[in-house]
């Protein structure tokens, strides 16, 4: 299936905002609109004899073919909304069912889909929104990227502004409940309506329910359990509990497989050699399972070689058909994203399977809880401790946006808690299970017993 180039936020948009995290809007492309291209660069004539290398080729000629080989291929690396989704087919389908069964038939429902940073929670939603633009076209839809609001609260000015309907919270709910067209409305990042009291989470959950609703709504977030955790209301009221959609990690065979489609799509297959492709796969599904970080770190091992070859005299420069990327270059982008001991070929199943990194950011929260009076700690002063005990153990730390995204996957795993704030630094963690039941999911008393006997690092 293909899908429309990655543009901004969806149907209508409340702020820009990056590829990371993009929809596609339902209404159709602009016609004829011409495509981007690169920039043409000027050639040396082909005669030149300043510019002719010892095998009579202009080596401008020869530079600008590898430079639009390499542009191909990092383009085809990009980490925006794909252009075929692979491995979520169940998940598609799902999403699929819920337009179906509860917006076109103007059936109120709530649908609440889950998973770490990258595992194609968006994406997914994309391609099926795209599937049924056609049959979506009557319905009135509003896409939020909660992380653009300035309070939770804000929120309802936002919507009362998109929807041309009264201000407020009242004033909305009576514009939902009047007679008109189905609403969809899809809130990406929910978790950031987070608030002291939740009522700005517990009153949109509850507005597919309202006498003569015809709102249906789809939320996305990384929390696991954030509906449980933080709407028990919604518990005590069963038929306003929404349907659950988790996104688990990619495991090593999918980001092997999204990988090497993303070069078939280039037509460069053999750019990369396939125990680069592996290499980089087990090793990003052993932290994280985040497709846009194998991507990216594929892209960034392209750079590499393309940088090195540039580095060469003309005349010790290969064939652009034969450049290569292989594991060392792939091994030193990992060095320098995870650190030296996420670069080295040794990892046994065990470490796959909880990582070295979560275990150390897991030990952490453990030492400033028992040495704090609040259960929650930002995440500056987690990965300041952390930073720190690394340090003590000789093992490489992940910089602070890397470790909000392990801290992601420790609550995918149901043993963190994360409250998002719009600085990664100002985030809160908590522990979600009991200290004694961290043990038995670490399966590592060693370690965490002699780090937590040695105490907090200095």
């Amino acid at each position: 299936m293909s899908v429309a180039s990655p543009r901004k936020l969806g149907f209508d948009e409340n702020s820009p905002v990056t590829a990371r995290r993009q929809l596609v809007p339902l209404s159709p492309p602009r016609a004829n609109s011409p495509a981007p291209s690169l920039p043409r660069r000027q050639e040396t004539p082909f005669k030149s004899p300043a510019r002719t290398n010892f095998k009579g080729k202009s080596s401008d000629a020869h530079l600008l073919n590898k430079e639009s080989k390499f542009q191909n291929v990092k383009q085809a690396l990009h980490t925006a909304v794909p252009e075929r989704l692979l491995s979520r087919e169940a998940e598609r389908e799902s999403i699929r069912s819920f337009l179906e069964e509860k917006v076109l038939q103007r059936h109120p429902g709530s649908l609440y889909i889950s998973g770490a940073p990258g595992t194609g929670k968006t994406a997914c939603l994309n391609c099926a929104l795209q599937e049924m633009k056609a049959r979506l076209s009557a319905v009135q839809s509003v896409v939020v990227n909660c992380m653009t609001l300035r309070s939770s609260l804000a929120i309802f000015s936002l919507l009362a502004d998109k929807l041309k309907a009264p201000g407020g919270q009242n004033g909305l709910q009576r514009f939902l409940s009047a007679p008109g067209p189905s609403v969809l409305l899809v809130l990406d990042e929910m978790d950031q309506l987070d608030s002291k009291a939740q009522d700005v989470l517990y009153t949109i959950f509850e507005w597919p329910y309202l006498p003569n609703s015809r709102l249906c709504l789809i939320g996305i977030a990384n929390a696991l359990d954030l509906t449980d955790r933080i709407l028990p209301r919604l518990r005590a009221r069963p038929h306003c509990h929404p349907q659950l959609l988790h996104f688990p990690p990619y495991s090593r065979e999918e980001l092997v497989a999204i990988v090497q489609d993303r070069l078939t799509q280039a037509s460069a297959d053999g750019i990369m050699d396939t125990s680069a492709v592996q290499f980089c796969a087990r090793k990003v599904s052993a932290v994280s399972g985040d497709a846009r970080k194998a991507l990216d770190i594929c892209r960034r091992a392209v750079e590499v070689v393309e940088s090195d070859e540039r580095k060469k005299p003309l005349d010790q420069r290969g064939e652009a058909k034969a450049l290569k990327v292989s594991l060392p270059q792939v091994a030193r982008v990992l060095s320098e994203v995870y650190g030296d001991r996420m670069a080295s070929h040794g990892s046994g199943s065990d470490a796959e399977s909880f990582p070295l990194q979560q275990k150390l950011l897991v030990c952490c929260l453990l030492l400033l809880l028992r040495n704090g009076k609040t259960k929650e700690v930002v995440l500056g002063k987690l990965h300041e401790v952390y930073s720190r005990l690394c340090a003590r153990r000789q093992v490489s730390a992940v910089g602070q946006g890397e470790c909000l995204s392990l801290c992601s996957l420790l609550e995918s795993r149901g043993i963190f808690a994360l409250k998002k704030a719009k600085e990664a630094r100002l985030s809160k963690v908590f522990l979600k299970i009991e200290e004694k039941d961290v043990e038995n999911a670490l399966k590592d008393r060693t370690l965490m017993g002699s780090i937590l006997a040695a105490g907090l690092p200095s």
